[in-house]
């Protein structure tokens, strides 16, 4: 391409007066083309604008300046945002803790201490070691160390929703709040209204046994048998906001279990319960085990999220893991589904390497599924350490414009008592090449996520939130 050159007087005038307020501008005109071409970095509404103009020469100035106001306000389709959640990764008690009987849970020190210490090298140049000096009881994380000048910006997240839940977790992240969280059913059995029991009975045609609060492994080992000798149903909930059904795929097949988990929503619905979640196990008696055919149905989203104010403006919106599941399959264009890290990490890396644009929404389920629930501390430190090498592989293949943000939706200490979520600040880091690292402090609110979505792909601002976008 030609060198710029010199251009008219009537050309520079308007380029003087396009400059006004638009920050950086270089004009060139290339011999024998009547065109001004502008690459301009553009600031409005705090966000900043990179787009190229080729301006005719008998352009005015009101056309013009209505040409930039559309590009101010057109989406980014192109750009590409990763939300990472490291499902139940908590990182210290909560100031409301007490009220959910949490008092020193701290999912990420715990654990690490539990295991001898945790290797983390991607995380803690992140900035992941810095959070903990920033909370008000923060624990150190035994093996990731602070560092003075981290790739991220990195802080903590504090959940305003009621719960401690998944659906509530993730739906906060998107941008709602639950000022009435979902119930807990009662511990001792019947945990759900025996009318509700008789309905769902009636309308699957088959009996229902359990119907209390229960470790999902443990009730499968007590009662898996007689569930298969019967054909019946077992029911259970947990600390969690949910209905679960568990049954033998040998037994009753996959499509008749997931249509009674459709019944169990409905009838389920005017009690406000967060989640029905199909349990499908194998094996023989004294040997059972969960198969990855689990699937959840949420309770209805009572407004738009992210995602579909995303998606309601063309751009794309593709969510990894059971993300599909916890939004009631609301607001995505594209799914890639799965129930393990493994298969998770496999889809986020193929949709990297293919350059899918858009927003990307993943969920890590093991941390929580298989390390939390089961207090397992050595499994969740070794399944971090998994996640921490493959951030080491994924994040060089990020662009520049890319943005990716790793958080978590709740706490789960493997080393806490019982087997429920813990009430906890998650970590936020956020990356982006070549952009400052800063400390994002105590952010009060999982919508601050959403909101810094909604600016990096300019769209309208949601309801609630403070963007931490850094441009």
């Amino acid at each position: 391409m030609a060198a710029p050159v010199a251009f008219a007087w009537g050309q520079a005038t308007l380029h003087r007066r396009f400059c006004l307020g638009t920050g950086n501008t270089t004009p060139s005109l290339l011999p024998g083309d009547q065109s001004l071409r502008f690459a301009c970095y553009a600031e409005a509404c705090n966000h900043l604008f990179r787009f190229s103009l080729t301006i005719e020469s008998s352009l005015t100035f009101p056309q013009l300046r209505t040409t930039i106001q559309i590009m101010k306000t057109t989406p980014h389709k192109e750009r590409r945002a990763i939300l990472i959640v490291l499902d139940s990764a908590g990182i210290g008690e909560a100031p409301d803790a007490a009220s959910y009987d949490d008092t020193g849970s701290n999912t990420f020190a715990n654990l690490a201490t539990a295991a001898g210490g945790i290797k983390l090298p991607m995380l803690e140049k992140m900035g992941l070691g810095n959070i903990p000096p920033i909370l008000p009881t923060g624990k150190p994380i035994q093996g990731v160390t602070t560092t003075d000048q981290p790739i991220a910006s990195f802080g903590a997240l504090q959940e305003v929703s009621q719960g401690k839940d998944t659906t509530t977790g993730h739906w906060e992240m998107a941008g709602l709040q639950l000022d009435n969280g979902f119930p807990i059913m009662p511990s001792e059995a019947p945990s759900f209204p025996p009318e509700l029991i008789a309905e769902f009975e009636e309308r699957t045609g088959r009996k229902v046994i359990a119907n209390c609060a229960a470790s999902g492994t443990k009730i499968i080992a007590e009662l898996g048998e007689q569930q298969m000798r019967e054909g019946c149903w077992i029911v259970y909930t947990s600390g969690d906001s949910v209905f679960q059904l568990a049954a033998h795929e040998d037994i009753i097949p996959l499509e008749e279990i997931y249509k009674a988990c459709e019944i169990a929503r409905e009838l389920c619905n005017p009690l406000y319960i967060g989640r029905v979640i199909a349990r499908p196990y194998i094996g023989k008696p004294g040997a059972f085990t969960r198969t990855n055919n689990r699937k959840d149905y949420s309770y209805p989203i009572p407004e738009k999220t992210v995602l579909t104010l995303l998606s309601e403006q063309g751009v794309e919106v593709t969510t990894v893991g059971k993300i599909d599941d916890i939004f009631d399959h609301q607001g995505m264009t594209k799914v890639c589904h799965s129930e393990t890290n493994k298969v998770a990490m496999a889809d986020l890396l193929t949709l990297i390497k293919d350059g899918q644009p858009g927003f990307i929404f993943v969920n890590f389920i093991d941390f929580d599924m298989l390390y939390g629930h089961r207090r397992d501390p050595a499994g969740y430190a070794k399944a971090l350490e998994d996640v921490d090498a493959y951030l080491t592989e994924l994040i060089p293949l990020l662009s520049h414009d890319d943005l990716l943000m790793i958080s978590a939706d709740h706490g789960n200490d493997p080393t806490f008592k019982g087997t429920d979520h813990t009430r906890e600040y998650v970590p936020i880091l956020s990356y982006r090449k070549n952009s400052p690292a800063i400390n994002l402090g105590i952010r009060k609110g999982f919508f601050d996520v959403a909101q810094t979505v909604a600016t990096f792909f300019n769209i309208e601002p949601i309801l609630r939130g403070k963007s931490f976008y850094i441009k």
